[in-house]
């Protein structure tokens, strides 16, 4: 999730999620998933529910993470089960898992698929460890199917191109290992594990008794997938679209050339659709799709004019410069390595849209800088 800006007024926001209080969020959406907001208020983790007919919302904890869990939806195929995306891979998650398919009457060795919206740990991590235990085949989009090798097995080459990266951004040299390396600690909740099945855009799911589609929705990875199914009227959303926070959006060495472009072309493609009920990887289930992206692209177009006007003010700046100096939901100097790096390249990102919008030119040296292009915006 993004670190995100902080809001004059409001306090701040759990770091990786950016709550966006100054555009009214709450008010935006309708909560469905009454009994996950009260849970999220206490701070503790929801109760198992049927949300739909055959249809459940398992609670999967994330460790040490201020998201604290992930929603696994859970599928009734008849005598089995399927999964869509399955936690981290850590003894407590599995626990939870396993606990959790026991409230609705099955078992880790009934599940037939585990369908992963995007590769990041707390939605892919387990499922391999599911497979080993059910035979369960595992589907993934093939952009994010081709970056698991270097993600969580080779990775040499992705901390040397970070590296490469953050020294283009202008990261101070003392700043570069830790930076560089900052996401190598969550290579052990990670069970790899190739996919089986490869899932393309607006593809049926084989999951028998149902209608989901997969709607190709790049941005906070190459290959997020959402789910929708028009018979139930309901889209699982994954981490492209949740109830209170933003997803971060990073230009970073495994990301496609323009990420925020990207997420905002998705963010338009599923506004088309018309669900009653959207069912996020976090937090919890609401209404008003449409409202909700609406109040996410105001978001990252305030983001957008807030660093070109800082461009106008100080012409030259490198990456670093200008993402040390916007707001964050906690001071710069508090943030973990890991945070930095998430702040970095979502600054990078808005960089890189900006400059295709003709409104930032770049001037390509080590490290490079960028200037307003564009008439001052104030």
């Amino acid at each position: 999730m993004a670190p995100c800006p902080r809001r004059r007024g409001g306090g701040p926001d759990v770091a990786l999620a950016c709550g966006l209080r100054g555009y009214g969020a709450l008010a935006m959406v309708t909560v469905t998933g009454r009994a996950q907001k009260d849970a999220w208020a206490r701070r503790e983790l929801p109760p198992v529910e049927q949300v739909r007919p055959g249809l459940w919302s398992v609670p999967v904890p994330i460790p040490i993470n201020p998201l604290r869990y992930v929603l696994v939806y859970v599928l009734e195929l008849g005598s089995t089960v399927a999964l869509v995306d399955a936690g981290w891979d850590t003894a407590e998650a599995w626990d939870a898992l396993v606990s959790g398919l026991a409230e609705l009457g099955a078992a880790v060795g009934d599940v037939a698929a585990v369908v992963v919206t995007h590769i990041h740990p707390d939605h892919y991590g387990l499922a391999g460890r599911v497979r080993e235990a059910s035979g369960a085949w595992i589907g993934l989009h093939p952009a994010d199917a081709s970056l698991l090798r270097d993600r969580y097995e080779d990775v040499d080459g992705l901390v040397d191109s970070m590296r490469e990266l953050l020294t283009v951004c202008g990261t101070p040299a003392g700043q570069l290992p830790d930076l560089a390396e900052a996401s190598m600690q969550i290579r052990s909740f990670v069970s790899m594990a190739p996919p089986d099945r490869l899932l393309g855009d607006n593809e049926l799911l084989d999951l028998p008794g149902w209608d989901l589609r997969t709607v190709w929705t790049p941005g906070h990875s190459p290959g997020h997938l959402c789910l929708y199914s028009d018979a139930r009227r309901v889209l699982l959303s994954g981490d492209h679209v949740l109830p209170r926070i933003t997803p971060n959006i990073s230009f970073h060495s495994q990301q496609v050339p323009n990420p925020l472009g990207d997420y905002l072309d998705s963010l338009a493609r599923v506004r088309l659709l018309d669900p009653e009920e959207v069912l996020p990887g976090h937090e919890y289930r609401f209404g008003g799709l449409a409202a909700r992206v609406a109040e996410i692209e105001r978001h990252h177009a305030a983001r957008l004019a807030e660093i070109e006007l800082a461009l106008e003010r100080r012409p030259g700046a490198t990456v670093w410069d200008l993402a040390t100096s916007l707001e964050w939901s906690r001071p710069w100097d508090e943030m973990p390595a890991f945070l930095q790096r998430a702040a970095n390249g979502e600054t990078l990102a808005h960089l890189v849209l900006l400059e295709r919008r003709g409104r930032v030119r770049r001037r390509r040296e080590v490290p490079a800088r960028f200037y307003a292009a564009g008439p001052p915006s104030s």
